[in-house]
Order: structure tokens, then C-alpha cells, then sequence
């Protein structure tokens, strides 16, 4: 795959209920902002960049990437934000990874990649569970993905199951996935950064 050949989507687009409605991606770990550690992750790997947002714009535009708002506003939930993503995308494959995991595989773009075959979406798995946020996804199947929306489709992963699709093993790496649900899930990365950890 080139590096010309997929656009890497942040989820920021969500209500953040278990942080009490803030917006994650500012939630500050090790010294800045969430969205800006996973920006840091990805940039060596992806030529284009956009964000899923819908507050704070004015924020994320400060950052210098384009804007993907939700298609239908009423937070819907990820999958919502995924298909406003793969409508935005103009390249043919799209990644798509949340915007609260800070330590996301330095590989990842490569890894997913290279376990698709003739599949049309890869999905990150830690080796104990799989992270259907974190995911290659054949742009082109936007309208299948509208069809699934228009229908009542909420699930991520009965919507994957809709299509060849494969889990890709990043178990010598679990930690890479750890992301941020509630204020002591920060507490958490805020004790592995000072302890040595990779921020």
C-alpha cells in the first residue's frame, strides 16, 4: 500500500458520557491533549489525515487537518462516524482508529495491511479482544455501509460481518490499544508515563 492510497480518520465525534460529556479529545494525558498524541502516532504513516468531529471545531481546526462532521446529527454512535468518514474519503482505503488510545502500533497501517489479502476490512485485535475502532476499511463500501444506517444498523461488528473481513493480531503489543473510558482510565496512563512509559 502507498502512502497515497488511505486517509486515516480520528473518531472524536462522540458524546463522551463516561466522561461526563467532555470532549476526549482534549482530555489531557502526559502533558497534552489526547488528540494531539494520536496525530503523533499516525502522521508517519499516512499522508492525509482528517478528523471526525462535532464540537469544538474551532479547536480541531486549529490542528490542521480537514473536518468530518457526523452526516446526521444527533450522536448515533461510531458507526455513524465511520460512514461520515468513508463519504469524506477520496483515497480507496480509509483507517479509522479513536481518538482517545494515544499509544496506537507504530505499524499499524503496514500490519492491517498485510493480512487483508482479499479482504475488504482488517480489524486491530490485542489478543484478548478485538478493537473494531481500530480498522482498514474498503472506502467503497460507503453506500453499503448508508443501506446498513437507513435500515436501523448500529453494531460495528454485525455491520463488518456484512463483508469479507479479517482480525489482525497485534498481541505483542496490547498495551498499544489502552484507551481512555473514564477519569481513573486516565489516572491509569498518567501513572504509566511517569513510570517510564511510552507517551
Amino acid at each position: 500500500m502507498r502512502d497515497d492510497e488511505v486517509t486515516a480518520v480520528i473518531l472524536a465525534g462522540g458524546e463522551g458520557r463516561r466522561m461526563g460529556g467532555r470532549d476526549k479529545g482534549w482530555e489531557p494525558v502526559a502533558g497534552r491533549p489526547l488528540i494531539e498524541h494520536v496525530l503523533a502516532r499516525l502522521a508517519p504513516q499516512v499522508e492525509r489525515i482528517a478528523i471526525n468531529a462535532n464540537r469544538s471545531l474551532a479547536r480541531y481546526r486549529t490542528l490542521g487537518h480537514p473536518l468530518v462532521t457526523d452526516r446526521e446529527a444527533g450522536y448515533h454512535g461510531p458507526l455513524m462516524g465511520i460512514w461520515s468518514a468513508l463519504c469524506a474519503v477520496e483515497t480507496p482505503w480509509t483507517l479509522v482508529v479513536p481518538c482517545d488510545s494515544p499509544v496506537l502500533p507504530v505499524d499499524l497501517v503496514t500490519s492491517l495491511y498485510a493480512h487483508l489479502g482479499s479482504r475488504r476490512i482488517a480489524v486491530a485485535h490485542d489478543g484478548q479482544r478485538a478493537h473494531p475502532v481500530v480498522a482498514l476499511i474498503d472506502t467503497s463500501l460507503r453506500d453499503d455501509l448508508a443501506d446498513a444506517l437507513q435500515a436501523g444498523e448500529r453494531k460495528i461488528d454485525r455491520w463488518y460481518a456484512r463483508h469479507p473481513w479479517c482480525h489482525v493480531d497485534f498481541s505483542d503489543q496490547p498495551q498499544a490499544f489502552a484507551n481512555l473510558n473514564s477519569p481513573g482510565d486516565r489516572d491509569d496512563m498518567e501513572r504509566q508515563w511517569r513510570s517510564g512509559g511510552s507517551f
